[in-house]
């Protein structure tokens, strides 16, 4: 539940905009931070997830590394004075203007997608007289049980370097000396809540991890990337997602070696709660078989539901403020009465929608909506499509019901 003086603020607001309780984000870090260092393990923040400056800063703030896909989230992460030695910076087509930039900085680790890949980065940190430090992205072959769009560890997926390869792959090695490998790297998927799944990983990096052992390759550093879910549904009731079971899993069924690292890179688990898309209601269009309620946000401002089907909860605040109004005052009035609506944006997409048949109480134009959990894949993935206005953000530390 937000604050009645936050709902209250928000009408001043020129919407759509992001909302960010940063207090929320500050108890998630904590969480994450003293559930990892029972383990000792580290904790690398995946930027692709929020790359809001506020955001970002507040990270940094709790000692935790950097998870780059882009040369431009490599230079974000500088700018945010992110330690460059905690930096990794994976993707699947990094181009040669982007290496550069990532070996002049000197980051930790590049975690490598193809053989081609190593030879380019080989070649460049040779032009350099560097020695650039790499880890292998090895495609486990282990299914996320996630939405197809974002699974990544299997066979069929574009990510990373299949077992079939690997021999070829350690062969190759040997010629490039301008690398140095220094360990493997894992992501199976996004949005997993089966943790079943992170089992599953655990024994079969064991048995990748025998792999090399057999061939006297050290191993110094274990990637087994992020990926963990978070409830959409009930965010308010589940409002940080399930670290010590999380954690634990990799403690319990993972074989570390002695002196080995284990690195995680999480993002979505570390930011989505705390992100709230504000709007605003524009139009109720009342149609033959659909009530349709169209706000002021769109697909330009939350890509997910058109991209992935995904679902977010949609809550009218005017009406929940009007209601807790009404018993604060003890007045016996009718309830709100319930409608069905299809909540849609103003974009000239049929796929502009944020959900079908969505239950709320009677909705009423200039009514303030907010979208729950979008403090990931959210605002950074909104766009100028149609022209839009670059949605904006308001930040607070005590936005919620504690």
């Amino acid at each position: 539940m937000f604050y009645r003086e936050t709902i209250q603020k928000f009408n001043s607001y020129p919407t759509p905009f992001y909302y960010y309780d940063l207090e929320v984000l500050k108890q998630t870090l904590q969480l994450v931070k003293s559930e990892s260092e029972k383990y000792n393990f580290i904790i690398h923040y995946a930027l692709k997830a929020n790359t809001n400056d506020e955001i970002l800063n507040i990270i940094k703030s709790f000692s935790i590394g950097a998870d780059c896909v882009s040369g431009n989230e490599v230079k974000k992460a500088i700018e945010c004075q992110f330690n460059a030695k905690d930096i990794v910076f994976a993707g699947v087509g990094k181009t040669d203007n982007e290496i550069n930039y990532a070996l002049e900085q000197n980051i930790f680790c590049f975690n490598c997608e193809s053989l081609q890949e190593l030879e380019v980065i080989n070649e460049l940190a040779f032009s350099k007289n560097k020695i650039a430090d790499i880890a292998l992205r090895i495609n486990p072959n282990v299914n996320a049980n996630t939405h197809k769009y974002i699974t990544t560890g299997l066979e069929e997926n574009k990510f990373g370097i299949n077992m079939w390869e690997l021999e070829a792959v350690v062969e190759k090695l040997k010629s490039l000396t301008s690398l140095k490998l220094i360990g493997l790297h894992f992501h199976i998927g996004s949005q997993i809540t089966d943790l079943n799944s992170y089992k599953s990983l655990c024994l079969k990096i064991n048995e990748i991890q025998n792999w090399f052992i057999q061939r006297n390759i050290k191993i110094e550093n274990v990637n087994v990337g992020g990926g963990l879910g978070v409830d959409y549904h009930n965010p308010d009731g589940y409002r940080f997602a399930d670290f010590k079971t999380y954690f634990k899993i990799f403690h319990d069924f993972l074989k570390i070696l002695p002196g080995q690292k284990v690195h995680f890179e999480l993002g979505r688990s570390l930011v989505a709660q705390c992100g709230t898309l504000i709007s605003r209601v524009v139009y109720i269009k009342k149609g033959m078989n659909t009530n349709f309620i169209i706000l002021d946000a769109g697909m330009t401002e939350l890509l997910r539901p058109a991209l992935y089907q995904a679902y977010h909860k949609i809550e009218n605040l005017s009406r929940q403020q009007q209601e807790s109004e009404t018993d604060r005052k003890q007045e016996k009035v009718q309830v709100s009465p319930i409608f069905k609506y299809d909540v849609v944006g103003p974009i000239c997409e049929s796929a502009d929608c944020f959900g079908k048949a969505v239950i709320l109480p009677e909705t009423f134009r200039g009514d303030i909506i907010a979208l729950r959990t979008t403090g990931a894949y959210g605002e950074v993935m909104s766009s100028r499509y149609n022209l839009r206005e670059q949605v904006k953000a308001f930040y607070s530390s005590n936005g919620y019901e504690k």
